[in-house]
């Protein structure tokens, strides 16, 4: 017998994640090895926008194939023999522009031009690069770490990456890069631009960005209002960099780079030129002094005209940049999410399992289990409670959704009434994961049970916990 009655327990609110958001510096920053950037401004780029669905379909499919892009080691013994080469070779000239004092060269020469030098210069063996010391004999395998980065963003030509490096010491030095953490009035109200949340399969940090955070006129003027509001925003930016690098360790067979997720709903695109210059100005910045610090490039919730102007720069890409990025229309994010991403890393605005501040799951309360529903069926998830009072709290995503869902206990009396907890209803795919609790009066079972009516089948990702109350 079944009566329908709603459960007296307090059904669990679902929690959107903060909102966040980053901007195309991020979305490009491993556009290091961008052949020609230069050569088209973004109002040239805008204008060409007139690309054929074909040849949109075609870049998807290309982005997809890439998708495989994995950071390569940092272990020696994984190298290849013309990188083990490069890398020495680099770091023979770094220690030699470190123990002669060759770095800042030029700045120093300027400041003492109108004097010679009556002592030995002191050399600067503590030169260093998050937190990582230059001179190679001081800390050997995570200096080669970063050496690494700087020679796979110039191909392993050991005078370009030489040249990289340089430029950037004297960037951070002009900048005054290595105290920018302390600046604590940096960044005030864009809490909501971008933010780190989780790590991805390998261990790397997350990144998650939200472009359409600047749809709201008050918080565009706030940041592209002024040329003095851009650059306020570019060293925020910039600033968020060296936070979230503050979570690498630099080591061999550790992360030692980001994952960025950019989502693209609601973002105001190309039609505004003070955000397209903010963006050209973050991209030139963090291209050219953080190389290879961003292993994967998630772009989500992609609307048509992303993929048009995509088609247009992906010719100016190299095959390694390209690797890196990833596109997904909004009714494929979880799934897309999930190929990196841990479910419970996922927040649930974008249908995975994680939430601020959740007291209910932690690392330590078990996985997530996964369930395939083949179209035209019908799934049940059974969640055993033979405790009277026991209190069960559930989890529940469905990629692509479009479907039928209920949940119920079943006492294990067949003389007593099965209570729904959740009437049937439809779940679309914008449907964020489903989070509810039951507390029980007698033995029985909680059931949620999943209708698949399309002609795809389902993937469900769940989990859940049991108290005795």
């Amino acid at each position: 017998m079944t009566v329908e009655t709603q459960s007296n327990e307090t059904q669990m609110a679902n929690s959107p994640a903060e909102p966040a958001e980053v901007v195309k510096d991020v979305a490009a920053v491993d556009v290091v090895e961008s052949k020609n950037a230069e050569q088209s401004t973004p109002e040239e780029q805008e204008e060409k926008v007139m690309v054929t669905k074909e040849e949109v379909i075609t870049l998807g499919s290309i982005m997809e194939k890439n998708s495989s892009f994995k950071e390569e080691s940092n272990f020696l013994t994984d190298l290849k023999e013309h990188e083990k080469k490069a890398l020495m070779e680099l770091r023979s000239k770094v220690e030699d522009a470190i123990l002669n004092n060759k770095f800042f060269k030029k700045e120093e020469e300027e400041e003492n031009k109108e004097k010679e030098k009556e002592t030995t210069q002191v050399i600067d063996k503590d030169i260093n690069l998050w937190g990582v010391p230059l001179l190679p004999s001081k800390c050997p395998e995570r200096n080669n770490v970063i050496l690494l980065k700087f020679l796979r963003a110039r191909e392993f030509k050991v005078k370009d990456a030489y040249k990289m490096l340089e430029k950037t010491l004297e960037w951070r030095k002009e900048s005054k890069i290595d105290s920018i953490l302390e600046e604590k009035s940096l960044g005030e109200g864009f809490e909501a631009v971008c933010y780190m949340d989780g790590v991805d399969r390998e261990g790397r940090p997350v990144c998650y960005n939200v472009h359409g955070v600047f749809q709201d006129d008050k918080m565009y003027e706030k940041a592209f209002g002024t040329e003095e509001k851009r650059d306020q925003f570019l060293r925020w930016r910039v600033q968020f960099m060296e936070k979230g690098i503050q979570e690498l360790e630099f080591k061999p067979g550790s992360p030692a780079s980001l994952v960025q997720v950019i989502d693209l709903k609601n973002s105001p695109g190309l039609s505004r030129k003070e955000l397209r210059v903010a963006m050209k100005q973050a991209v030139e910045v963090l291209q050219n002094n953080y190389p290879e610090f961003v292993t994967k490039n998630i772009f989500i919730n992609v609307p048509f005209w992303y993929y048009a102007f995509s088609a247009l720069i992906s010719p100016f890409l190299t095959q390694r940049t390209r690797s890196k990025f990833v596109f997904a229309h909004p009714w494929k994010v979880p799934e897309t999410l999930l190929k990196y991403i841990p479910a419970e890393n996922i927040p649930v605005s974008y249908g995975g399992l994680k939430r601020e501040g959740d007291i209910e799951f932690s690392g330590e309360d078990g996985g997530v289990s996964e369930l395939t529903i083949k179209s035209g069926s019908i799934e049940n998830v059974e969640i055993p409670v033979p405790q009277v009072a026991t209190m069960v709290v559930w989890d529940l995503t469905v990629f692509g959704w479009e479907v039928n869902y209920k949940e119920e206990f079943v006492p294990s009396d067949e003389g007593s009434y099965t209570i729904v907890i959740q009437k049937e209803r439809k779940m679309g795919h914008q449907e964020e994961t489903t989070r509810n609790s039951f507390k029980n009066k007698e033995p029985g079972k909680v059931v949620l049970t999943i209708e698949n009516n399309t002609y795809k089948k389902k993937k469900v990702l769940f989990r859940y916990k049991t108290k005795h109350c």
